[in-house]
């Protein structure tokens, strides 16, 4: 048996930048350890997995550790496929997920994510992650990420977690979103995922499920441009709509490959 694989950079119209995910369209599941061996073999933050459904398609997301239950920039680059490789003709594609229903709509050259809201909530942050940290925040939230609060921009890009200190730490599917205000977006974030083979994730879909309502009650506004800081760096186009939020980003496809399974 063979698998097409499609290798896509999301959040980005620049090759080599955002964040690459690798897309294996199925006519049917696999069992879940090879799914998690592929993605391992990958070696990307995320590979995604699809089978057609009816008017839709059921999309899931494994990291090279473990199954996700939500992933923007994979979700991104699967429309991406589906559409410009695929030859999709519809300008909305709808996916079942572990997350729910989610949609992605045909914006031009842009793909919108409408994905579930999670608005953090102020908690207090576990020792283990606050002595990793070479510069504190001022305040400390928590939805499924831990969403830590900056200063400003100058902070996010000197931030230098030390990975050894996290490693006892287990945060599940979260991981630790660092934000401030941004000099030429509305705000700015990187994110980091102790315990994973990326350590610091290029470019984070999901966090924004999170950042979009934080920063819309803070800014007092509905639509927002947000950069994510990493070295490959991200550009998010930001939508907060009640219990939704719209994410918008471009995508590039890098290669498509084979994969033997015999």
């Amino acid at each position: 048996m063979n698998l097409k694989k499609y290798h896509v950079d999301a959040f980005t119209n620049k090759l080599f930048g955002g964040n690459p995910a690798c897309v294996i369209p199925l006519e049917e599941w696999l069992s879940d350890d090879l799914l998690l061996n592929i993605t391992k073999e990958n070696n990307l933050a995320e590979t995604a997995f699809f089978v057609p459904e009816a008017d839709r398609f059921h999309i899931r997301w494994f990291t090279p550790e473990l199954e996700m239950d939500l992933c923007g920039h994979a979700t991104l680059a699967t429309a991406h496929v589906i559409k410009k490789h695929l030859n999709y003709p519809e300008d909305k594609i709808r996916f079942t997920s572990a997350s729910g229903d989610l949609e992605v709509v045909f914006d031009g050259d842009r793909y919108v994510l409408d994905f579930p809201s999670r608005m953090p909530v102020p908690t207090s942050l576990p020792s283990i992650i606050e002595d990793s940290l070479n510069i504190k925040p001022l305040e400390v939230f928590q939805a499924r990420d831990y969403v830590l609060l900056y200063e400003n921009e100058d902070d996010i890009l000197a931030l230098e977690p030390d990975e050894n200190k996290l490693k006892g730490i287990d945060l599940g599917h979260g991981g630790i979103v660092c934000t401030a205000l941004g000099r030429e977006a509305d705000f700015v974030s990187r994110f980091f995922t102790p315990g994973a083979s990326i350590f610091e994730d290029p470019v984070t879909g999901s966090a924004h499920c999170s950042l979009i309502p934080f920063w819309s009650e803070k800014l007092g506004k509905k639509e927002m441009l947000a950069f994510q800081l990493s070295d490959r760096k991200g550009e998010l186009f930001c939508t907060s709509s009640d219990d939704r939020v719209k994410i918008a980003g471009h995508a590039v496809s890098y290669s498509v490959g084979e994969i033997y399974l015999d």
